[in-house]
């Protein structure tokens, strides 16, 4: 059976949804979306075959102009995209984006014959075809590399789950592998490279692989486009093979060990008085300037004791923070 091409509909007329949905299942996986915003970053990650844009649904020129999204990246461009709408609105939309849209289609016509031409255009092109190159030449690589969105790996080459030895797939961070001692300086790093202006990145940095022993490397992030700030390739080299390993760390890992003693033993600090008293208030609902009112001191005091609290709990953001204290048992809350 021929494998379903991925088909993204972008419309608020969920009716009209139904009725597409219901005549081109067969041949195709559908997403819908009815937020173009959404709908752009859910093509980004689907990398449909086929985009169809419902014009009748959206009215703001703004709308329009996000069309051109769908055909800001090098992988989107092989999405074909179809707009559907009245003969006025493609007319005007054929002069001002002819390059990016791939057919339109009169809302004159009945549903049997929008969807044969759906079926049509996607015959006539081999969408797939720059797909199947790009993971060909990906799992090709014998240099481990993963597909990053942020910190969260999307996609995996064979090198990379031999050298990590890895048997579940799916659910990985690129902090998995770091240092426990580094994740917080990997995750900056991260943050910084993607909002940044440059499109390639090399740093050196350890990494844990199988049986815990940590590894030196040189690691490549390389963005896909500079449309997307936090989608991107990144390279793992391990050249010199056996030059490269610290001594220290080597076959026992003892560096490791050390940083996971040093990690279960965080929970064994305790907040100050004050701290105390602020997470105390933010666990009921209490903002910034009433808890400046009921404390008695001033807002810029509060929030840094609200850093600090981040810091030492080694969290992104004060909810990270609570719920690490109220787990670990570091804060007297109020009963109810």
């Amino acid at each position: 059976m021929m494998e379903k091409r991925q088909l993204l509909i972008v419309s608020r007329n969920q009716e009209f949804i139904d009725r597409l949905v219901e005549q081109v299942s067969v041949y195709f996986e559908i997403t819908s979306e009815k937020s173009i915003h959404v709908a752009y970053n859910t093509a980004l990650n689907l990398l449909p075959d086929t985009i169809f844009f419902d014009k009748n649904s959206y009215n703001k020129a703004s709308d329009f102009r996000n069309l051109k999204n769908f055909k800001s990246t090098h992988f989107l461009t092989k999405s074909f995209l179809i707009v559907y709408g009245s003969d006025t609105d493609l007319s005007i939309l054929n002069k001002r984006y002819k390059n990016i849209i791939d057919e339109f289609v009169s809302d004159q016509l009945n549903i049997d014959q929008i969807v044969a031409k759906i079926q049509r255009d996607t015959k006539c092109k081999n969408y797939n075809y720059w797909h199947d190159c790009f993971m060909g030449l990906f799992n090709l690589m014998t240099q481990p590399i993963v597909l990053l969105q942020q910190n969260n790996i999307i996609a995996m080459n064979d090198a990379f789950k031999k050298t990590f030895r890895l048997e579940k797939i799916d659910g990985h961070k690129l902090t998995d592998f770091v240092n426990i001692e580094n994740k917080a300086k990997v995750k900056t790093s991260l943050r910084n490279f993607a909002r940044g202006k440059h499109m390639k990145a090399v740093t050196a940095t350890s990494l844990l692989i199988n049986n815990d022993k940590l590894r030196n490397a040189r690691v490549s992030f390389s963005k896909l486009s500079r449309n997307i700030t936090d989608q991107f390739i990144m390279m793992i080299d391990f050249s010199g093979e056996e030059d490269t390993m610290d001594d220290k760390i080597g076959s026992h890992a003892d560096q490791v060990e050390k940083c996971f003693k040093e990690n279960s033993e965080m929970a064994e600090f305790s907040f100050t008085k004050r701290e105390k008293e602020i997470i105390s208030l933010l666990c009921q609902g209490y903002k910034t300037k009433e808890i400046s009112d009921a404390l008695f001191i001033s807002p810029k005091t509060i929030e840094k004791h609200r850093s600090n609290i981040i810091k030492r709990t080694n969290s992104e953001t004060i909810l990270e923070s609570i719920v690490y204290a109220i787990n670990h048992n570091l804060v007297d809350l109020p009963k109810s």
